[in-house]
Formats: structure tokens, sequence, C-alpha cells
């Protein structure tokens, strides 16, 4: 059983997917940070609002609060690319490695 799992463990690279996980973990929170302290308070003048969370547009009775949206869609845009680069990078030398 034992000889199993370790199979199990080498084949389907548990490791390097437990060291990633935790990278993204630990990267989300910097991007989020990122954009938080440091983008949002630049775009804030552009908002209709004091503060980035409470911007807001209003049509009619419906109010649509965009602030908070906008810096979640910042921090997965900022977090696609990153990955887009690592895993280019990766694709690139694993291809290199076969030939």
């Amino acid at each position: 059983m034992f000889k199993d799992f370790a199979k199990f463990l080498k084949e389907f690279n548990v490791m390097a997917l437990a060291i990633g996980f935790i990278m993204g973990t630990a990267s989300t929170s910097l991007i989020n940070s990122f954009v938080k302290d440091i983008l949002m308070p630049i775009i804030t003048p552009l908002v209709s609002s004091d503060s980035w969370k409470e911007a807001s547009v209003t049509f009619g009775p419906i109010t649509l609060a965009y602030g908070s949206f906008v810096a979640e869609l910042l921090n997965f845009l900022i977090l696609a690319f990153i990955i887009f680069i690592v895993a280019r990078k990766l694709l690139k030398m694993e291809s290199n490695a076969k030939k």
C-alpha cells in the first residue's frame, strides 16, 4: 500500500502541485494588497466617490456599485497574466527538455 501511495505521489507530481498551490495563495495575497493599497488609491480621483469601495453609478432606481468590482477585476487580470507568463516559461522549458 505504501508503494502504491509513493507511486501516486511521484506519478502525479503531487509535491509540485502543493508547492504551486501555496505559491498561488501567497501571490494572491500580494496582488490583493497591490491592487487595494497602491492601484486603487491612484484610481480613486477618477471615480465618483470619496472612496473607491463606495464608487457607484445610479440609473433611476438602480444603483450599480462598481468600485469593489473594479478592484477584483484588476486582481484577476494581474494574476491571470502572471499565470500566463509562468505557464509559457514552463511549457517552453518542457519543450526544450524534450529536444
